[in-house]
């Protein structure tokens, strides 16, 4: 703190990229740090007010989200863009060319999430002991030059093949990523930050089927070689050429990085001391004690079936070329279609993200939300006319996809302390939700077009079924504050009798479930 002139109080800050105070709970003002390299600035941090840390905080995490955010986007996005493009490619000449008939596209989706899966739980391990930049940029490298050895595909077991290899080498990611955002944000930063981050869904669909169509639509037979290797080989090149620039751009952590002052390290990596530092015995508390604590909350049984189902109403995703070339349109024309479908989907997945936050509201957003993608579905299993086909495409992604990203944050905002609790539960629900693509690519056989009438009728119900079990949980939810007001209540009146919670599951005053 080069100076020691305050500016007046004004309150937490108020950005659209913050959550409202509902959503968290507050930790101590005051954090330990008697061992801290943080030393020489901690007892300024510590001292100064509240109106000092709203300025600096805001200043600070101004650089941090333009420096990270927009590079783990892209990141996410051409991570989600190498696993579905075989969607684009069967658009082209892909089954054709590899001999491919009956379920063989299905069983070709699916395979590549259990290699993806059972890689998840190493990959959590692995980037606790390495640079995250380095290992993000690595493993990205990796999976771009999987990607681009569809391109040598010569027959479907080949193609098989490459997709276990493709799992296992993009498994790192998603969870990679989550670790360093958490290394820069605090809890209730963290949690838009991932709505955003996972906005990169929708992206990579949309750039999916432009890139497919312009692909696909121009050098087919170019040098000899077809259009759907072209689209492997184009996108996994770009893959490998940002993973590079990501071992440059990426920081690591807020002590080593040479983008902030030695003032803004210092107060980066306190602030996130104070963040955790939110019960007295939470350093003692180990992997399994969370994972313990997990498994006995009966609602995170409620929550893993929430993420599943919701999962489940997404598979559409990986054939929606497919399905929206039931339209009648030619293959390069289907793909230019897909695109304006998620630029939409990004728009209001964005938009939603910030009224729930803004009103600390989940499943009354996810209900209506998944209602919209029940009615996308249905319409476009009953009807066979165009218009009405193609609007319904918009309603499917707009209301699954954009749920999930609301349901998401609410999984990681509803396992209070101690944190290793909380991040068993994430974990298990983000493992046993992913299982829903495995099974779910099934559900979109080709032998079922124009109108896909098993998938979209299974889909419109799993949609409403999301809903409900949102509206369950809110309700759930509800009381389960009821029974924290009573025993706060009871505490306060005869304090000295108070009961003491051996289990380490005890929630802090005024902390309140979100719903």
């Amino acid at each position: 703190m080069a100076s020691h002139e305050k500016p007046p109080s004004t309150g937490p800050p108020k950005t659209s990229m913050e959550p409202t105070k509902s959503e968290v709970d507050i930790p101590p003002s005051k954090p330990s740090l008697t061992t801290s390299p943080l030393d020489p600035w901690a007892s300024q941090f510590t001292s100064a007010p509240p109106s000092w840390h709203v300025t600096t905080s805001k200043r600070l995490l101004r650089k941090i989200d333009l420096h990270l955010l927009p590079f783990l986007i892209l990141m996410y996005l051409l991570n989600f863009l190498d696993r579905s493009n075989l969607a684009q490619a069967r658009q082209g000449t892909l089954e054709a060319d590899l001999n491919m008939s009956g379920t063989d596209f299905n069983l070709a989706t699916s395979i590549f999430f259990v290699a993806y899966l059972l890689m998840q739980l190493p990959s959590n391990m692995l980037i606790t002991r390495l640079r995250p930049s380095l290992y993000l940029s690595a493993a990205m490298a990796l999976w771009g030059a999987v990607s681009a050895c569809n391109a040598a595909s010569t027959k479907f077991s080949h193609l098989v093949v490459v997709r276990i290899m493709l799992g296992i080498v993009e498994a790192p990611f998603f969870p990679g990523a989550v670790f360093l955002m958490s290394s820069w944000y605090s809890r209730a930063e963290l949690t838009k930050r991932m709505a955003y981050f996972y906005s990169g869904n929708a992206l990579a669909n949309m750039f999916g089927g432009v890139i497919g169509a312009g692909v696909l639509g121009n050098l087919e037979g170019a040098r000899g070689i077809s259009g759907w290797r072209w689209l492997f080989i184009i996108e996994g090149t770009i893959t490998i050429a940002v993973a590079i620039a990501a071992a440059f751009v990426l920081p690591d952590y807020p002590n080593t990085t040479r983008w902030l002052s030695e003032e803004e390290r210092a107060y980066a990596s306190w602030r996130l001391l104070a963040d955790i530092n939110e019960s007295d015995d939470q350093n003692s508390r180990s992997v399994m004690d969370g994972l313990k604590l997990a498994v006995k909350d009966y609602r995170l049984y409620l929550f893993v079936l929430l993420q599943h189902l919701s999962l489940l109403s997404q598979t559409f995703q990986y054939f929606f070329p497919s399905i929206v070339g039931t339209l009648g349109y030619g293959k390069i024309t289907t793909l230019w279609l897909t695109a304006p479908v998620w630029f939409a989907t990004f728009l209001i997945s964005v938009c939603v993200t910030w009224t729930s936050s803004k009103t600390g509201d989940r499943s009354l957003h996810i209900f209506f939300l998944m209602l919209l993608a029940a009615v996308g579905n249905a319409v476009a299993t009953g009807t066979t006319k165009i218009g009405a086909r193609f609007f319904a495409m918009f309603l499917m992604p707009m209301g699954a996809v954009s749920a999930y990203q609301i349901i998401i944050s609410w999984v990681a905002n509803s396992f209070p302390r101690p944190m290793v609790k909380r991040s068993a539960a994430v974990a298990i629900a983000n493992m046993i939700g992913n299982t829903a693509s495995i099974y779910g690519s099934y559900m979109y056989p080709a032998s079922a077009g124009p109108q896909y009438i098993p998938g979209g009728s299974a889909n419109s119900v799993i949609c409403l079924l999301v809903g409900l079990l949102a509206l369950g949980l809110r309700y759930l939810h509800k009381w389960e504050n009821k029974k924290l007001e009573k025993v706060e209540r009871e505490e306060a009146e005869n304090p000295e009798t108070a009961a003491v919670d051996v289990s380490g599951d005890r929630r802090a005053a005024g902390f309140r479930y979100i719903y």
